[in-house]
């Protein structure tokens, strides 16, 4: 299961931040809908978004440093969450553009339950991983545990190892 999480949201990582980053102006464009940040931090933001995204889907499906990872990707998407929840309450008609596109919409194309419901399904992945963070063919694995599996741990508490 552990093995499935990370790739999940390897995967959603990956594929939002090569999106995000395919068109800097839509990117740009989604993030300035959300009417939150100051003119001046729309463009890092725009920018820095898809590569932060890239960088915890590269980690992820590597499978290194996963707890670590696995706490940003959480917070991350609590902030996400937190800035859809916003456009709802406020009455903006906007796209999250969470995986590409974003901006205004018409009022009757929004789709605010159905993202925060989707991207709480992401954030219990990572939660998942942060409980459990070794999984399979990872990186994190091979250099520090020979371990292969998290359900080792229960074992080994079990024996009194640890």
């Amino acid at each position: 299961m552990g093995t499935l999480a990370r790739l999940g949201l390897a995967a959603v990582w990956l594929v939002s931040g090569a999106l995000k980053i395919s068109a800097p102006g839509q990117t740009y464009i989604a993030v300035q809908a959300f009417d939150v940040l100051p003119d001046g931090l729309v463009r890092p933001v725009a920018i820095g978004m898809p590569l932060v995204e890239l960088a915890l889907g590269l980690f992820l499906l590597t499978g290194f440093v996963t707890r670590w990872v696995s706490v940003l990707s959480v917070l991350l998407l609590a902030v996400l969450i937190a800035a859809i929840a916003q456009s709802w309450a406020r009455g903006l008609s906007i796209d999250c553009g969470c995986f590409g596109g974003g901006g205004q919409i018409a009022a009757d194309q929004t789709q605010y339950p159905q993202e925060i419901a989707r991207d709480l399904g992401f954030a219990l992945l990572g939660v998942w991983l942060i409980v459990r963070p070794r999984t399979w063919f990872s990186v994190d694995g091979w250099l520090g545990n020979s371990r292969a599996s998290a359900d080792d741990d229960y074992v080994g508490i079990a024996e009194g190892n640890e």
